[in-house]
């Protein structure tokens, strides 16, 4: 298998799959064809055999979310259409039939093994916007603080060509990214990612290990050929791609191997496994320092210095001098010294109006002098880069 070398707290290491048997947090993506059988109705014996694997990690301390295709195919089952729809609208109400009984088998499998599930459903501009960003995030920790399984999906029902992932294997990527999952599991109808198509090719080899950026993916990933779903290996490799942003590593690998989760979570040379070619930090440095508009600054006094760069704290209110600029919940604002040296940027957690309020006060005064009480931290940690 070959081995990966990042650079990572400051240091060369080389990285393998079991590097991820630690992991705390997974995101795990089944696609359309293993959760409808390929297209004749909920597998539920198959979709048991999954929570079961799933449960048993939750119970051993792991935070499980599961992205879950398969609404708008079971919708095609349980409507008795022939084939895919073709027309948005007739797309829409597919789903909305089969989330029904989609988010249903989940909560009665999870319940089994004394678990509640939870239903999420996502578009592109939750995740876009970024006060929808953050109140996402909230939302999935928070359900994972309770120890709640989140089943995750599109919003077919009301998204739009303009607004759809179009593909869950890119919704599960960007979920790895809201939650910083360290790993995330693809699972497929399909043994993993070949340096040839094996329906045509009898040499074709699987790909055991490869970085995400190397260009061989690019020539080997096809489009999807069951029509059940939009994604084929293309979207994965795709997919594999934005999860590397925040660090994540990607597993796909064939969902009807018994134990296969579980099994790729002990390290076992199972399907394709892709590694991020930066590290984590590097990652969410990147994301939150070039790809987002700096709406406005906020200088801060020695002491909130300290804090942020030496203590690795979230930015408190009581460490403003004062605020610049308009700006609102989720957007990236820039933290200054005095001498107006850029010492990080983040995503503040209320608007610019609000922010000059509660400058230079604690926590507990938010109340009484906005009216509400939010978030303690201005910025929190997870959502901040030192620069």
């Amino acid at each position: 298998m070959p081995l990966w070398i990042l650079w990572i707290n400051k240091g060369w290491k080389t990285v393998t799959r079991h590097d991820f048997t630690h992991a705390k947090r997974i995101v795990v993506k089944i696609g359309s064809s293993l959760l409808t059988a390929g297209g004749q109705g909920l597998n539920k014996a198959a979709i048991a055999d999954w929570v079961d694997q799933m449960s048993r990690l939750r119970w051993q301390g792991i935070d499980i979310l599961l992205v879950s295709s398969g609404s708008v195919a079971e919708g095609i089952s349980r409507l008795g259409l022939k084939q895919r729809p073709k027309t948005l609208h007739e797309l829409q109400a597919a789903a909305s039939v089969g989330q029904m009984g989609l988010i249903q088998t989940f909560e009665n499998s999870f319940q089994k093994h004394d678990l509640h599930s939870a239903q999420v459903l996502l578009t592109h501009d939750d995740l876009s916007d970024r006060q929808r960003y953050l109140n996402a995030r909230s939302t999935l920790l928070t359900l994972l603080g309770f120890g709640v399984v989140p089943v995750i999906n599109e919003n077919d029902a009301v998204a739009t060509e303009e607004i759809r992932f179009g593909d869950n294997d890119t919704l599960a990527a960007l979920v790895a990214n809201l939650v910083e999952a360290e790993l995330l599991i693809i699972l497929t109808d399909q043994t993993g990612l070949f340096d040839a198509d094996p329906s045509i090719h009898d040499s074709a080899q699987l790909i055991s290990s490869a970085s995400v950026n190397d260009t061989l993916l690019d020539e080997v990933a096809g489009e999807s050929t069951s029509g059940l779903g939009r994604g084929g290996m293309y979207t994965k490799v795709k997919a594999a791609r934005i999860a590397a942003r925040s660090g994540a590593a990607t597993v796909i690998v064939s969902g009807n191997i018994e134990n296969v989760v579980e099994h790729v979570i002990a390290g076992q040379e199972l399907g394709t496994f892709l590694i991020p070619d930066i590290a984590p930090l590097a990652a969410r440095k990147q994301w939150l320092a070039g790809q987002l508009q700096i709406k406005g600054q906020l200088v801060l006094d020695d002491g909130a210095i300290k804090s942020l760069t030496l203590d690795g704290k979230s930015l408190l209110a009581a460490g403003i001098k004062s605020v610049n600029g308009q700006f609102k919940r989720g957007d990236l604002v820039s933290c200054i010294s005095a001498q107006t040296q850029e010492v990080a940027r983040g995503l503040v957690n209320y608007n610019a109006a609000d922010t000059a309020k509660i400058a230079g006060k604690n926590s507990t005064e938010f109340e009484h002098l906005l009216g509400y009480a939010d978030d303690i931290a201005l910025i929190h940690r997870d959502n901040m880069v030192i620069l």
